[in-house]
């Protein structure tokens, strides 16, 4: 779910700006999920699925950016009923609670 060599390269490469990388985007993508969650809008689909897959590439979490990329190009073709959102919202949950136990551990 987590490309954890990349994340752990990411950490070595930022040293102590990495813990404001995570917090800004657990905070920017959290928004835009509830957003998905609670007032969705079909035609943000796109938009909102593309800065996510994005925000997502560079932290490692490679499932949620997938599930994001399949929405994005699903919406771009005008297909945005096919987009899975309950899936994209449950994967970055999991995700999320996998990075702070990860985190959480590398950090012992």
């Amino acid at each position: 779910m987590i490309n954890w060599a990349h994340l752990d390269e990411l950490k070595r490469e930022m040293d102590e700006a990495f813990d404001e990388v995570v917090a800004m985007f657990l905070e920017e993508a959290g928004e835009v999920i509830a957003r998905l969650e609670n007032s969705a809008d079909p035609a943000r689909y796109q938009a909102d699925l593309h800065f996510l897959k994005g925000a997502a590439l560079n932290l490692g979490f490679d499932r949620f950016a997938e599930l994001c990329a399949e929405g994005e190009a699903a919406a771009a073709a005008g297909h945005a009923e096919e987009v899975a959102l309950p899936d994209i919202i449950d994967t970055y949950r999991a995700s999320v609670r996998e990075l702070e136990k990860g985190l959480a551990i590398r950090a012992a």
